[in-house]
């Protein structure tokens, strides 16, 4: 098979990283373009990195020489690939404009931002959960004048420790629902040795990040309706979020109440059932298992199970009866794998197997 060509947008940072590692030897795609800021523009990515290499796995060998491209020149990365992934650090109104510029250039943009991901023709997919929502994608072509371009988006990763394993409970009517996140620093695209202030201390307060944890998974659990995705209209949710000091994984302590209570082998036996699209179709960076429950009481932990499924499974343990709610759960999962450029490319896999991404 011929792979496609993908463009990485915002290669020298953590999240634009994690990309370079992932699409290392990725059976559907290859890196063609190595796209940043424009003062690492025309430099060798190693070099453009230098010092600021923040993974464990070492940099591929394959891109240590690649030409860092100035991520304003649309014209000439949409030359060179089939479409491109986004993880930029810029203001939002500026990463909006070159998302659509990108787009509009007739370039697919598989984006790891928040700028978009409240614009209403845009999808914000986990692809195991939500995958119909691709569905608007022509709709947004229209809009945007394209027949190839268009954005979807990936949600916020502290959802992703709650909102998978409260989806297959949905048929039991979840109707308020309290979740406190605890961060890893990864989350701020930081190491220890960046900020050594978070050793031994923890910051209860993480900017405009409780708005995202009680509003996107209401836009996941949304339809669309005509040219536009409509969020649902319950369950309330409310949440804190806080850094720790953990390098990877955000864990959530989450409490919830139901309209038609399950019981706990309910709960139990549709954590374990559930399959999403992503499963069904076999996509290469899909967790064979969605969600793990863990028996032990001590479970899951950060340190011993972020990387489940390599990075993209989703942990869940001490499910129990509450005094004040229904129930109560501890979630855990990968933050920038699943929760950021693992997820982007699950939701890739998808678009190009349901025919939304292909080869020009």
């Amino acid at each position: 098979m011929e792979k496609l060509k993908v463009g990485v947008i915002g290669a020298t940072g953590m999240v634009g990283q994690r990309f370079v590692t992932l699409l290392q030897d990725h059976p559907y795609f290859e890196i063609a373009a190595l796209v940043a800021s424009p003062r690492s523009a025309g430099k060798a990515y190693e070099d453009a990195v230098g010092s600021r290499w923040k993974l464990e796995a070492p940099m591929p060998e394959s891109v240590k020489k690649m030409v860092v491209i100035s991520a304003e020149e649309v014209e000439k990365v949409a030359s060179l690939v089939d479409f491109v992934f986004c993880a930029v650090d810029m203001k939002k109104d500026e990463i909006r404009a070159l998302e659509e510029r990108y787009a509009k250039a007739e370039v697919p943009v598989v984006s790891n931002n928040s700028a978009h991901r409240w614009t209403e023709d845009v999808p914000m997919v986990i692809p195991e959960i939500n995958n119909t929502h691709i569905d608007i994608i022509p709709a947004q072509r229209k809009r945007l004048g394209t027949s190839r371009g268009f954005i979807a988006v990936k949600p916020n990763c502290s959802i992703q420790s709650y909102v998978p394993i409260l989806t297959p409970l949905l048929k039991y009517r979840p109707k308020v629902i309290v979740a406190t996140t605890y961060q890893a620093i990864s989350g701020a695209g930081k190491t220890f040795r960046e900020w050594p202030e978070m050793l031994d201390n923890i910051i209860p307060y993480i900017g405009g990040e409780e708005e995202k944890s009680e509003q996107e998974p209401l836009r996941i659990w949304g339809h669309i309706e005509g040219d536009r995705i409509v969020k649902a209209t319950s369950p309330i949710i409310t949440t804190q979020c806080i850094r720790v000091p953990v390098s990877d994984g955000h864990t959530a302590a989450v409490f919830v109440s139901f309209e038609e209570k399950p019981t706990k082998e309910e709960i139990l036996a549709a954590w374990k059932s559930y399959r999403g699209r992503a499963q069904e179709l076999e996509l290469p960076s899909a967790p064979e298992q969605f969600i793990t429950y863990f028996e032990e009481d001590n479970r899951p932990q950060a340190k011993l199970d972020r990387d489940l499924y390599n990075g993209m499974g989703i942990s869940v343990g001490r499910l129990r009866e509450d005094t004040v709610y229904d129930y109560k759960f501890v979630g855990l999962s990968h933050n920038t794998l699943r929760g950021a450029a693992g997820g982007a490319v699950l939701i890739a896999e998808l678009l190009y197997r349901e025919g939304y991404i292909n080869k020009k």
